[in-house]
């Protein structure tokens, strides 16, 4: 075997090692946050339940629901619980485009899932904060609420409304947003994100 065909599968096996270890991680921090600042409604949401299910926006440049975005309408989706009266609330304004992202999803929504429930907009807010602030109004009288994004930014979230109006936080549940050996590459990103985030505000 020649040197150079052996240093590459060195750094082969090396990187393959690498980027495993910093799955698993991910995994375990999504998995983590997934079940963290949750309130003490039942989940399942009993039969005839109102639910809010608040799907998070990500900043969306084009006319066309992005990556992330799709990933978490779908998400938002899933975690409906059929036996309950739900709404999808789609959350986010004009960050990086000039449609807002809430539209952008409920576009997404309708046009390619197919998608027929119930969705209200939150067009305005530019941040994690303002997206439970300003959709709070369309969620207080959920008797279930679920946030959706990658599990650290629901996560977050979810201790926003904590601090906002903790008496709907006690009415959070889990949503369906992780599943193990999906989306890995985000995970990756949104934990060390995650990592950042609590860095800066220890």
């Amino acid at each position: 075997m020649s040197r150079p065909t052996s240093l590459v599968r060195r750094l082969f096996w090396t990187g393959f090692a690498a980027y495993s270890a910093a799955a698993a991680w991910a995994e375990y921090v999504h998995w983590r946050s997934s079940w963290s600042s949750l309130g003490t409604s039942q989940s399942p949401a009993p039969a005839g339940a109102t639910e809010a299910v608040l799907v998070l926006g990500y900043g969306n440049r084009g006319e066309r629901a992005n990556y992330v975005n799709r990933y978490r309408v779908r998400a938002g989706i899933r975690s409906l619980d059929r036996a309950a009266d739900s709404t999808l609330v789609m959350c986010g304004g004009t960050v990086e485009g000039d449609t807002p992202e809430a539209v952008i999803m409920e576009r997404y929504a309708r046009e390619e899932l197919d998608y027929t429930g119930r969705i209200v907009l939150e067009p305005d807010s530019r941040s994690t904060w303002e997206n439970i602030e300003n959709a709070i109004d369309l969620i207080e009288d959920a008797e279930v609420i679920k946030i959706v994004s990658n599990s650290p930014h629901a996560e977050v979230a979810r201790e926003y409304l904590w601090q906002q109006r903790p008496d709907l936080a006690e009415r959070l549940v889990r949503a369906d947003e992780h599943r193990f050996g999906e989306i890995v590459p985000m995970k990756i990103g949104a934990a060390l994100r995650l990592l950042l985030f609590r860095w800066q505000h220890r």
